[in-house]
């Protein structure tokens, strides 16, 4: 079992910045952590994986250059870095794990991941 708990959700104005931490916790090995986002009225959509050993990542195509995923190991934690915001970013920011062992981070799809923490929420006021 894993357990995921995501933090650093809020409000912020059009080129601000948050920090989103997802913490787990439980015995399970997680092969690669992920980050989705789904906003009122739309379906859950991908943003940001990173595979366990930090040295592969991957971004949807409207955040990248703006948003970098990272991870603490030692601290059972993953971090999603939102710069220069925008009012499109809004959202519920959900962090997902995958526990079966693949290649490389190509993980876009809901499916592909096992647990899911509660989400937080991100809204950016133009």
């Amino acid at each position: 079992q894993v357990q995921l708990v995501e933090s650093g959700g809020g409000l912020v104005q059009a080129g601000g910045s948050l920090r989103l931490s997802c913490t787990a916790s439980g015995r399970t090995f997680i092969y690669a952590t992920g980050w989705f986002r789904q906003a009122p009225g739309e379906d859950r959509e991908f943003v940001s994986v990173i595979k366990w050993s930090g040295d592969a990542t991957n971004y949807a195509e409207s955040v990248k250059g703006r948003f970098t995923i990272s991870r603490d190991n030692a601290k059972n934690t993953v971090y999603l870095q939102m710069n220069s915001l925008e009012p499109e970013d809004t959202a519920v920011y959900y962090c997902a794990a995958r526990t079966l062992a693949g290649y490389g981070v190509e993980y876009v799809k809901e499916y592909e991941y096992d647990y899911w923490g509660q989400g937080t929420q991100v809204t950016v006021s133009s």
